[in-house]
Parts: structure tokens; sequence; C-alpha cells
């Protein structure tokens, strides 16, 4: 006979493979139900970008068939409910976590990598934001297609708030909705830091799993001025293989490890990583030199997130204001989605090794 304490014992077999622990002990076990052979339940993962997600559901259905009743008939259905990094400040309540995209150097590829790290959370079913903090430069109007379009306001609590602009299942605020397209935007670092602030804290967001910060490349008032003022979870580094921009990216490395900044660093990118033609798909020409971001984090020892190869359907798909990570099924999205997969999992690992919220 399966009763529900047989199949919870039975669970305790199955490891969430980043936190370490059973799936009962995480309290991941939901609406369990039995009737006769018929098991149900519901695993409420940690992310819904899980890469793990298949895998998982896999032990859980082999659990019940091995260790209670090999007739079972076993439906389990696959939620999330994305945990928060402990940030204590009240402004941030409804944002769960906060990632900063960086780079030392300019041109590597790091709006690109933003955007397509936000759209590719999307995609996956999670509540997303996205903050274009390249004050100088910024790209996110072109890239997701509202160039001509403008935030909304509204009054919370009697105080007016920007409703960011929103496409792809992605908020987007950017200082290019305040600038005509031609205009150069020339301010000095503290009108530039507080702008930032203002996208972010004067904004109405609703409720995000992730807010996605494409910061200016460097490490200066902009920089310093969102490690001070926002609760951040981590730093996501973005970087080409050569030396000449890995050196930057060590600088970016370090100013997020200062003491009083103390930044989690969730992982590198290594963008650019080779290139393919067309016409030659099982090619690859290492065009700014091999493996130079991946030698990076073994030298820091953090995570490789993932190398992306110089593609012209990525440039493309940014220039026509769609994400290629929004692509069904191609080499490219599927990079970008490994990618989300995970920055979600090294985010969701930080999240558990916190103290709580007193």
């Amino acid at each position: 006979m399966i009763t529900e304490e047989k199949v919870i014992d039975a669970l305790r077999n199955v490891d969430d493979p980043d936190l370490k622990k059973d799936l009962v002990t995480l309290g991941m076990i939901k609406d369990l139900k039995v009737e006769s052979k018929n098991v149900s339940f519901t695993v409420e993962l940690t992310t819904p970008a899980c890469p793990m997600k298949e895998m998982i559901h896999k032990a859980c259905v082999n659990a019940v068939l091995h260790f209670v009743d090999k007739e079972a008939i076993v439906n389990v259905t696959m939620s999330a409910r994305v945990t928060a990094a402990n940030t204590g400040k009240a402004n941030y309540a409804n944002i769960k976590n906060i990632i900063a995209v960086a780079s030392g150097k300019g041109g590597v590829g790091k709006s690109t990598i933003a955007s397509n790290l936000a759209a590719a959370l999307a995609k996956q079913g999670a509540k997303v934001g996205l903050v274009d903090a390249d004050i100088y430069g910024p790209s996110a109007p072109i890239m997701f297609n509202i160039i001509n379009e403008k935030p909304g306001m509204r009054k919370i609590d009697g105080v007016n708030k920007m409703i960011p602009v929103e496409n792809y299942g992605v908020k987007i605020m950017s200082i290019g909705f305040f600038a005509e397209t031609n205009q150069a935007v020339a301010w000095r670092g503290p009108m530039a830091t507080r702008a930032l602030t203002q996208l972010i804290q004067d904004s109405d967001w609703g409720e995000l799993d992730y807010m996605i910060i494409d910061l200016p490349p460097g490490t200066g008032d902009i920089h310093l001025t969102l490690v001070t003022a926002v609760p951040l979870s981590g730093a996501v580094i973005v970087s080409t293989p050569q030396d000449v921009a890995l050196a930057d990216a060590r600088k970016a490395i370090g100013m997020f490890k200062m003491d009083k900044i103390n930044v989690n660093i969730i992982g590198i990118v290594e963008n650019m990583a080779w290139f393919t033609p067309e016409e030659l798909p099982n090619n690859k020409y290492y065009i700014f030199g091999k493996d130079g971001a991946k030698n990076l984090a073994d030298e820091f020892n953090i995570p490789l997130l993932g190398q992306i190869p110089i593609v012209q359907s990525i440039r493309e798909a940014g220039d026509a204001g769609r994400p290629v990570a929004l692509q069904d099924n191609t080499v490219q999205s599927l990079a970008f989605n490994t990618l989300a997969q995970k920055v979600a999992q090294q985010v969701a690992i930080a999240n558990s090794n916190l103290e709580p919220v007193s």
C-alpha cells in the first residue's frame, strides 16, 4: 500500500545537486497526493531556469518506483520559487536578486550579454528587469526594439514613479529613453550616478526575480555608487579572450573584491570566444586567442559561465531589436539560455548560504 509517508521517505533519497541536501529537507516537495497507485506532487525549484530540472524530475519518479512501488503511476509537476538575496533594504523588497554585468574594457559585448541574459531568463519563466546603466552608450532601446518608447508615470503612495517599458517579458529602464538618438550624454560623474540611482529607485518595477544591471565599462563613479547604494546579489564579468581585455577584466574583479565593496563574483563570460563561418559550421577560428577568460576564471577560482562565439546572427538580432536568446533551438539561443541557467544556478547556491533576514 502506497502512503504519503512512504513517498516522503523515498524522496529523501533525491538531492538537489547544487544545494547538496535532499528535496524533503529543503522543503521543495509540495501538494503531495496519493490515490491508490497514483502519486502526484510538485517539486518547487529555486529558479525556473534550473539546469538540473529534467534530472531532478527523473530522479523523483525513479525514487518512488524503486523505494515504494514499481507499479506506481507518478506525476511530478516542476515549479519554481526564486530565492532572494539577503538585501536588508526596504526599497528593494520586491526585487529578489540584483545582478551587475560588468567589464573593465569597452567593446567586449557586455550589453549584448546583459540583454540576452535578461531575455533568456524571462523566456524560461522568470520575472526580469533590465537597467541600462551604460549612461554614455545606452543600447537597450535598440536591442529590445523600443527606440520610440517612453516610460509612463504613476503615483504610488503619493510619490511619482516611472513605469518601465516592457518587451519580450523584460521590464526595461534606460537613459536612452530620455535623450534623442543623436544626442550625446555629456554628464559629469555626479550627474551620471544620480541618474543611475533614479532609474532604479524611482521606477515601479513590481515584483522581480532578477534585475540585470548593464554597467558602463571601467571602474569609476557609477560602479562605486552602484555597489554602495544597491544591494547586489553578485556580478557577472564579461571579457574577450585577448590579454588587453583580460587585463581590464582583472581590474573589474579586483574592484568587486575590495574589502569595502565585497560583491560576490557570480562568474565570467568569455564573449567572442571563436569565429564560426556559416558555411563551415564545424570550424572554429580563435581570432582573439583561445580560452583567455576560461584561464582567468581558473586563476581566480570562479565559475566560467559560458563561452559565446562570434556569430553574425547575434549581431543581426541585436540590431533588429530581438535578442538572439529568444530564437528557438539555434546554437546561439541555446548558448545564451545555458548561460542564463548557470547564472541562476550560481545565484541560488549563493543565496542558500546567506543568513536569513531578522
